[in-house]
């Protein structure tokens, strides 16, 4: 059996460290995955898709995929009436797209942190006390006790 190190997390360990902040969460895939079905229960998934494809789009390096990715992007989430817009103010939505035909890799980055500000403020916090976050703590702490507690 392999020996864990000091910093080792069991996963309801790992779970409940969600809790800690968003970007704990966000980090790990299970938390992003559990985080994604509350929004998508939500009706507000777009929040996250975004960031997400923002996360992606800062590490892109060449000029044309950064042109590709920033229009895909912005007809996706920034644009009126996209299939998944976004909640932006007017400023910031009018600052994209007055520089969208010359984009860099900080084009989007006001819209995610408003967007990242939206999440932690209002759906992180219901997150945390939705069903589906108890439930997965909960399945967490039921397999760690069949693991250490096997005759249950």
């Amino acid at each position: 059996m392999p020996v864990k190190c000091c910093f080792y997390r069991s996963p309801t360990t790992e779970t409940l460290a969600w809790s800690e902040n968003m970007d704990s969460l966000l980090a790990n895939q299970a938390g992003l995955d559990a985080f994604r079905a509350f929004l998508k229960s939500e009706f507000s998934e777009e929040n996250v898709e975004f960031w997400l494809a923002c996360e992606d789009f800062k590490k892109t390096e060449s000029r044309e995929k950064i042109a590709t990715k920033a229009k895909m992007i912005y007809s996706e989430f920034i644009v009126a009436d996209a299939p998944k817009e976004i909640n932006i103010d007017f400023s910031t939505r009018d600052l994209i797209s007055r520089n969208i035909d010359e984009p860099t890799p900080k084009c989007f980055d006001e819209a995610q942190k408003l967007i990242y500000s939206l999440m932690a403020k209002d759906s992180f916090p219901r997150f945390l006390k939705s069903e589906i976050y108890k439930k997965l703590v909960n399945s967490q702490q039921v397999a760690n006790h069949k693991r250490w507690l096997p005759f249950l």
